[in-house]
């Protein structure tokens, strides 16, 4: 196994994680989290998304968020950022680092952007050009990359269409979605012994989910390939509400705590981010899905 010295954690709790709860989190509270997280030692955090709030009611206070957050030097703070509208006002909230996004499959970019991907594509050529010329840098995420809610299997050729699509435009990292969790090791492997020889491995992140249980054995795999950027959210919340069935983010905690027992450095503090996990799953009201978080929890009470 050819396991890396270093590996960066991406923390997209704010952001995906919050997406698809029910119950809306107040501005204070989601100012507070982020405050917390921004002191584990964590380097980039995905702390809002100026979608439009009809579509994500749960991040409507995006702006209100994005001011009110302390900044911590060494904290990469990053938005999801739909359109030139959506950028307007995260430049507005002096956010470091925009997000575009778009799928991988075409059912799920129409139901998730509204849009074909052919007509996304200029709409994401005119935000990363006006982000880039802001002196802001930007990040692509490419969703259902390893299976559609709605097509099933997703094409490599259609993966690395769009992923050329988007390094073209101009974007400095990209992120690969298992947006619904249905993800194995060897499947993880095959589609980057092909990206692999198409793209920089140091500007690909990989983003799982872990709705069937694999996104640590994911991660393993990733690893051994040499990618050393991945996302994780704390508490392991986290679904996308255009992609049925898909599930909680892998818990930032549980990805650490692997690392970590593993010798890989990722410069976080987990008992700072199991502190930053307790504080959100109160506030929450449910279990989350870390087992960390639990486990943790567990031995507090004494059980």
């Amino acid at each position: 196994m050819n396991w890396p010295i270093n590996v960066t954690i991406k923390e997209v709790g704010p952001r995906d994680g919050l997406q698809n709860e029910q119950s809306f989190l107040s501005t204070e509270d989601k100012i507070n989290w982020i405050n917390q997280l921004s002191r584990t030692g964590l380097q980039s955090i995905e702390i809002t998304s100026f979608v439009n709030p009809k579509w994500i009611p749960a991040l409507a206070d995006s702006l209100e968020v994005a001011k009110g957050i302390e900044r911590m030097p060494g904290v990469t703070y990053t938005a999801l950022v739909p359109n030139r509208r959506g950028l307007e006002k995260a430049l507005e909230g002096n956010v470091d680092e925009m997000a575009v996004f778009m799928s991988a499959s075409e059912t799920h970019n129409q139901k998730n952007i509204n849009k074909s991907i052919a007509d996304t594509f200029p709409i994401l050529e005119e935000v990363v050009k006006e982000t880039l010329s802001a002196g802001k840098s930007v990040r692509g995420y490419v969703s259902t990359v390893f299976g559609c809610p709605y097509e099933g299997q997703v094409s490599i050729d259609n993966v690395i269409r769009v992923s050329e699509h988007l390094f073209e435009m101009g974007i400095q990292e990209l992120s690969l979605g298992d947006t619904i969790g249905v993800a194995n090791p060897k499947q993880v492997q095959e589609m980057l012994n092909v990206l692999l020889k198409r793209f920089p491995i140091e500007k690909l992140a990989l983003h799982f989910h872990d709705t069937h249980g694999t996104a640590a054995a994911n991660i393993l795999a990733a690893l051994d390939m040499g990618i050393t950027t991945y996302d994780a959210s704390t508490g392991g919340l986290g679904g996308c509400p255009y992609a049925p069935g898909a599930s909680g983010n892998v818990a930032t905690e549980d990805v650490l705590y692997m690392l970590g027992n593993m010798g890989i450095n990722t410069g976080v503090n987990l008992e700072k981010l199991l502190g930053a996990g307790r504080f959100i799953q109160e506030k929450i009201g449910r279990s989350l899905p870390s087992r960390n978080l639990q486990a943790c929890l567990t031995n507090e009470r004494g059980e």
